[in-house]
């Protein structure tokens, strides 16, 4: 069954003024960053593939958080500049686990270079897959969340009484 919506699950992860981010070598746009993220397998909760995208991209362990912003790509609005998947993008503010180092995976993602800090204050500088820089410098000084509310936790008897 194919859907119509392809549903993505990114990792926000700053410390010390910094971001981490994938840098890609992009064929027609060149260097490139994004953050870890990627598309939910089947069987997988959101918060499930948060984390396996920041160790398949990132080579990290995270604690995912709250999540931070929705990124939607629709690509009949956007002259198809990523393809034609209609796209939603869910994004989690993250933390490292202890001792997990970012680097670049063995079997890195195409056109995939490195994993890079870099300084909240140099995001208006480089050039992002999506250009939400300024939503990300945004939400470093503003701090809003969005509540993910989750069924599977839910306590079933009081929500039908």
């Amino acid at each position: 069954m194919q859907f119509h919506i392809r549903v993505r699950a990114g990792a926000i992860i700053i410390e010390d003024n910094k971001i981490l981010l994938t840098q890609y070598n992009d064929p027609v746009r060149g260097i490139v960053y994004d953050l870890p993220a990627g598309g939910t397998e089947p069987n997988e909760s959101i918060i499930q593939a948060v984390k396996r995208e920041a160790k398949e991209e990132a080579c990290i362990d995270v604690e995912v958080g709250p999540l931070a912003f929705v990124y939607e790509y629709t690509p009949h609005l956007n002259f198809g500049k990523f393809g034609d998947t209609h796209t939603l993008v869910m994004m989690f503010e993250c933390k490292l686990k202890t001792h997990s180092i970012p680097r670049l995976p063995e079997n890195p993602d195409p056109n995939q270079i490195g994993v890079k800090w870099l300084p909240l204050s140099e995001l208006q500088n480089v050039e992002l897959y999506a250009n939400i820089g300024s939503y990300l410098q945004d939400y470093t000084i503003n701090g809003r969340n969005i509540d993910l509310i989750e069924e599977h936790k839910l306590n079933q008897k009081n929500n039908f009484n």
